[in-house]
């Protein structure tokens, strides 16, 4: 069963979300990879506001191609989540409550997630064409300097995601080795 979920996301929609379920997001998601990370977490440090709401908010690590005549973007790929890992425990302290991206996370982050109730949303690697149909509304909102790595507000339509890491500890990851390893015996 996939469940639908509009977005920004509450600690009342996570508390229904486990590791593993299927899920379609319709709302507001940011577009942001390292070099953005790590302009936010210096914004905090210094004080200053972030660009954009991070209460409730859902972050996509992007990695961006430029859009054909007629569309809203490019292929829209997830990137390798892993690299953001030194910045999030901060931003979900702050109020981030998703994260899409692929791959796997730090301890850190998994604690972090638990902690403050965030969840890491997986998209599939290699179906950037695809996911991008999902992609309604594209506009670049902070940090135009990084060109491809500037923080893009999206508005997105059944936007394809597998709950990889809920805010109980669960982890899609290690119960699918678990699952493996089991029948391997």
């Amino acid at each position: 069963m996939v469940k639908k979920v509009t977005l920004p996301l509450t600690d009342e929609v996570l508390k229904d979300l486990k590791a593993g379920d299927n899920v379609l997001l319709t709302g507001v998601i940011y577009a942001a990879r390292d070099a953005a990370h790590k302009k936010m977490l210096e914004a905090l440090e210094q004080g200053k506001p972030l660009p954009f709401n991070i209460k409730g908010a859902t972050i996509y690590y992007m990695a961006p191609t430029p859009a054909r005549p007629g569309r809203v973007i490019g292929s829209a790929g997830p990137t390798t989540s892993g690299r953001m890992d030194a910045y999030v425990p901060r931003l979900v302290a702050e109020g981030l409550k998703g994260m899409i991206g692929k791959g796997l996370r730090s301890k850190e982050v998994k604690n972090a997630m638990v902690k403050y109730k965030a969840v890491y949303l997986g998209a599939v690697g290699g179906a950037g064409a695809l996911i991008s149909k999902s992609i309604k509304k594209a506009e670049v909102i902070a940090y135009q300097d990084l060109v491809a790595e500037a923080i893009c507000r999206l508005e997105v339509e059944n936007f394809p995601v597998t709950v990889i890491n809920d805010i109980y500890g669960g982890d899609l990851y290690e119960a699918g080795k678990a699952k493996y390893r089991g029948k391997a015996t």
